[in-house]
C-alpha cells in the first residue's frame, strides 16, 4: 500500500500528477474540493453540513473536512493506497491526519512564483466534466478551447484570475508552506522541481517515490 501526500502551491501541477499516478498505480485520488463536491452532490449528512458553509461563501471547518477524509480512508477505495492532493493545508490538519493514518511519502512540488502565476492564469476547466487544461502546457488535443471529452467550451475559474492568484499564493505561503518542515522532520518528504511539461514532472515524481 502507498499512502501519499502531494504538497505544493496552487498551480504547481499536483492535481495533474496525482491523476496520472493514481491511474498508473491504481491508487485512490482525493482532493478536498472533489470530496466536498461529491458529498454535497450525494446529499449525505456530511455533504449537507458542508453545503451549509459553502452556500454562504464560508470556509468549511477542519472538523468536517477531516470527517470526509476519514470516511474515505476507512472505505474500500483506499485498500491499495491513495494520493491526497492538496491536503493537508494547515498544521492542525496535518496533525489530525497523522492520527488517522501513517503517511509513507510526501512529495513537495517546487516552482518559482512567476511560473505559478503564468500556469494558473492559463488554466481552464470543463464546467461539465471537470477536466483541467492549461493553454500553455496541457491544451486540449483538438485545439482551441473545447474539452476533449465532451466538446464543452472551457472556462477560467474566478480564482485563476491574476488578482485572485496572488491572494491564493499568499495564503499558501502563510498556512501550507510550513508543512514542508513538518514532514521533513518526519523523514517522509521528497522535494521535486515542478517546472516543465507533465511527462517531465511525472518522471521526477516517480524518482521521488523510489
Amino acid at each position: 500500500m502507498r499512502r501519499l501526500v502531494f504538497l505544493g502551491p496552487p498551480g504547481a501541477g499536483k492535481g495533474t500528477q496525482a491523476t496520472l499516478l493514481s491511474r498508473e498505480l491504481h491508487l485512490a485520488h482525493w482532493s478536498t474540493g472533489e470530496l466536498l463536491r461529491a458529498a454535497v452532490a450525494a446529499r449525505s449528512s456530511l455533504g449537507q453540513e458542508a453545503d451549509g458553509y459553502m452556500s454562504k461563501g464560508e470556509l468549511v471547518p477542519d472538523g468536517v473536512i477531516l470527517r470526509l477524509i476519514s470516511e474515505r480512508l476507512r472505505g474500500p477505495a483506499s485498500h491499495d493506497g491513495f494520493v491526497l492532493d492538496g491536503f493537508p493545508r494547515t498544521h492542525p490538519q496535518a496533525e489530525a491526519l497523522a492520527k488517522l493514518v501513517p503517511i509513507d511519502r510526501v512529495v513537495a512540488f517546487e516552482i518559482p512564483e512567476s511560473g505559478l502565476i503564468e500556469r494558473l492564469t492559463q488554466r481552464r476547466h470543463c464546467p461539465r466534466c471537470g477536466t483541467l487544461y492549461n493553454l500553455a502546457t496541457n491544451p486540449p488535443k483538438r485545439g482551441g478551447d473545447l474539452c476533449d471529452n465532451d466538446g464543452t467550451r472551457l472556462v477560467q475559474r474566478n480564482d485563476d484570475r491574476p488578482e485572485a492568484v496572488k491572494t491564493r499564493l499568499r495564503t499558501y505561503y502563510a498556512q501550507t508552506a510550513p508543512l514542508i518542515e513538518f514532514y521533513r522532520q518526519r523523514g517522509v518528504l521528497r522535494s521535486i522541481d515542478a517546472s516543465g511539461d507533465p511527462p517531465t514532472v511525472a518522471a521526477r515524481v516517480h524518482a521521488a517515490l523510489k
